[in-house]
């Protein structure tokens, strides 16, 4: 029976289906951002879309609402009032109907989702997203989790890029338009951080807005990206060698880099290792992973009470118990 996911973390609102694996639909809008967000703007164009959504989403599954057997949502981490309306929603759907809702962890979805599709059993995970970096991989001890084996200091790489976007006028202020204007630069000098599995991205960021002035777009894109992405990829091939992985994955909106994909590939390449990035659509925020995590849950784990179906802007990815195989 299908399964519903809402996610509504951030800018996009995603409502996915899945059945026993398969995704039947994807369906997602993205709220327009030009100089930066405000989460009450945001959560409003939820709202006002979610319905819309929903149809466009059930339409394209070519399910009914009264097919569905269970439902998930982003509780966190992600902006309050944003993280509020898809609660709202799918709770609202899984109190008219009785049905299952689980509250789904985002980073673990878009970790998740990759893995269901990769068709990884166990793999080293790199999540590059606007609001977090982290190296995962799934430990047993105090309880099954995903281990946070290195992550930023600061700020998360996707925020960096976005950040850098902004300050140097590119249209939209965004990373793909860093990895566009980056293109067919020279390599100027940057501060790299990187503390054994740990990196830090403010002081790269501080020093390529300084440069601008006195260098091309393109040369300080160029560097800025290389020496980021390099710092990930010496984290990670850390990670590697201390965990023994053979398999190793790239998740989160940052993954659509295909400069960064194409760096963890020679990194993989040379350690003999198996390495998936998964299309766009699921790097992305989408409600498939979520629907994904969703249907994991309500196979293997206890129904979880209304109250604890709340949201939780800073929800700790390693806090998150994975009750799946």
């Amino acid at each position: 029976m299908p399964v519903l996911g809402v996610e509504s973390s951030a800018h996009t609102l995603g409502i996915g289906i899945v059945d026993e694996g398969r995704i039947l639909a994807n369906e997602k809008i993205m709220y327009k951002i030009r100089s930066g967000i405000i989460p009450m703007r945001v959560a409003d164009f939820h709202a006002r879309n979610s319905a819309v959504l929903l149809k466009r989403a059930l339409r394209k599954a070519h399910v009914g609402i009264d097919d569905i057997e269970a439902i998930g949502y982003t509780k966190g981490p992600g902006l309050g009032p944003c993280l509020r309306v898809g609660q709202v929603i799918a709770r609202t759907i899984a109190v008219e109907r009785g049905l299952p809702l689980y509250p789904v962890n985002h980073a673990v979805a878009h970790i998740e989702v990759t893995k269901h599709l990769a068709r990884f059993n166990d793999p080293l995970a790199l999540y590059v997203s606007g609001g977090n970096s982290q190296i995962l991989a799934i430990a047993g001890e105090p309880f099954r989790h995903y281990h946070i084996y290195g992550e930023t200091f600061d700020i998360g790489v996707g925020n960096m890029l976005d950040s850098f976007a902004r300050e140097a006028g590119l249209i939209p202020a965004w990373g793909t338009s860093v990895e566009k204007a980056a293109l067919g630069g020279s390599y100027i000098e940057m501060p790299y951080t990187v503390k054994g599995m740990d990196f830090a991205f403010t002081g790269l960021l501080t020093h390529a807005a300084k440069v601008l002035s006195k260098n091309s777009i393109k040369n300080v894109a160029f560097s800025l990206q290389e020496t980021a992405f390099s710092m990930l990829c010496e984290a990670t091939e850390r990670a590697l060698l201390l965990t023994h992985k053979k398999e190793l994955v790239v998740s989160g909106g940052v993954a659509q880099s295909s400069r960064l994909r194409e760096m963890l590939g020679m990194v993989a390449k040379e350690h003999n290792v198996k390495f998936y990035a998964a299309p766009n659509e699921f790097n992305s925020d989408n409600g498939a992973m979520i629907a994904i995590v969703a249907e994991k849950m309500h196979n293997f784990m206890d129904k979880p009470g209304l109250d604890e179906c709340t949201i939780e802007q800073r929800y700790r990815v390693d806090k998150v118990k994975v009750g799946w195989p």
